[in-house]
């Protein structure tokens, strides 16, 4: 019987003890990630520390750059007030909820994900009225990364594939299993929302839309697309948009202390991960990609994708799929989850995520199915 390397039972415990007691997430992935950093240095010394974490600063600072800039976009689009409007046009009962979401599947496509699953929160927070439900947040956070899955922009996963090589097209097939996996969890958790609490379309008077703050958005969003394409450095283009704009929208600076404490726990989770003996996977075939989307939903997908590039012989759509769209079936599977949960807390009680996001897995399971209508075509090697 194989021996299971020590590092990751401290990991697991890890996630369990985020899973547990989520009011100490952050101290937990910081205390497991300097226990296993810990071991790796007294014990295992099979690794270049250093080498290894200068290796990752790129991905570090991008999703540090990521996490708390969208933070200030979306406080840019709350003080817009377009989300007040969006009543106006959205269906009163459950399709209008099953829309928004589908606006957040298609925003990723060509957005970060992000940055999709924060405006698609922020404007369920208004249309909604604040009574926005822990499994519709799940939906949202789930829906951006569905929608991600099928464009090399769409998600960090995709686009480290579009750097290594794999053309944009080898990918797009990831978006029928994606709308398939929405339809699937976006009806019934749209029906359960709207049992909450309906979109209602009052008659009172609305304040006018501030354009310049939707300028801002508008640019930042620019920013950002346009670096994760000449740069593969999104971050970069967010930054630049907030700091030029400074003398237009002052940010709120106080969201940033919130927003760094949650890009804390994630970059703390990723890089426990990353440190994991972890030096190849199994042969690629479809059940093995099954099964990387349920990894994905506690252990970060950035280095499962990077071992699949090495390794060669995957369907990128398939895999694109599965590690893009897994990561929603935990609250801290994704960014985007926990880029929601800076600002919805309730979704970290994971019994309560669990309980109200069961649907989210079957939506995987059904989308995966849909792949085999394209069937499984794998490529050799591109490097």
């Amino acid at each position: 019987m194989p021996i299971i390397p020590f590092e990751f039972v401290i990991f697991t415990a890890t996630l369990i003890g985020v899973a547990i007691f989520h009011h100490h997430n952050v101290r937990i992935a910081i205390g497991g990630l300097i226990t296993v950093v810990l071991y790796k240095l007294l014990f295992a010394q099979d690794v270049d520390l250093l080498g290894h974490f200068g290796h990752e600063w790129r991905l570090v600072a991008n999703l540090l750059g990521l996490l708390v800039g969208f933070e200030i976009l979306a406080d840019h689009f709350r003080q817009s007030r377009l989300a007040e409007r969006v009543p106006a046009i959205l269906p009163d009962d459950w399709k209008g909820g099953f829309v928004l979401l589908f606006i957040v599947w298609a925003m990723s496509g060509f957005l970060d994900n992000i940055a999709a699953a924060m405006i698609g929160a922020s404007i369920a927070t208004v249309v909604y009225k604040g009574e926005v439900t822990v499994g519709y947040l799940a939906g949202i956070v789930a829906a951006s990364n569905a929608g991600g899955a099928g464009s090399v922009i769409g998600d960090t996963t995709t686009t480290m594939m579009w750097i290594d090589g794999v053309s944009w097209v080898d990918v797009t097939h990831a978006y029928l299993p994606s709308f398939v996996a929405l339809l699937v969890f976006g009806v019934p958790l749209s029906i359960w929302q709207d049992r909450r609490h309906r979109i209602t379309k009052d008659a009172s008077e609305k304040r006018p839309i501030d354009f310049g703050s939707l300028a801002v958005v508008a640019l930042i969003l620019v920013g950002t697309v346009s670096t994760n394409i000449l740069l593969d450095f999104p971050a970069v283009g967010v930054w630049i948009a907030i700091i030029g704009t400074m003398w237009y929208r002052n940010p709120n600076w106080h969201h940033v202390p919130k927003a760094t404490k949650g890009a804390v726990f994630l970059l703390s989770l990723v890089l426990a991960a990353s440190l994991m003996p972890v030096k190849s996977l199994p042969p690629a075939s479809p059940s093995m990609v099954f099964a990387l989307g349920f990894v994905s939903s506690v252990f970060d997908n950035i280095p499962l994708t990077k071992l699949a590039l090495d390794q060669g012989g995957y369907d990128w759509g398939w895999l694109a799929y599965a590690v893009g769209f897994g990561g929603s079936m935990m609250w801290f599977g994704s960014s985007a989850g926990v880029a929601v949960s800076n600002d919805h807390p309730r979704i970290r009680n994971t019994a309560v995520f669990l309980r109200e996001s069961w649907i989210i897995p079957i939506a995987y399971m059904v989308g995966f199915l849909s792949l085999f209508l394209i069937g499984w075509a794998p490529h050799d090697p591109h490097v």
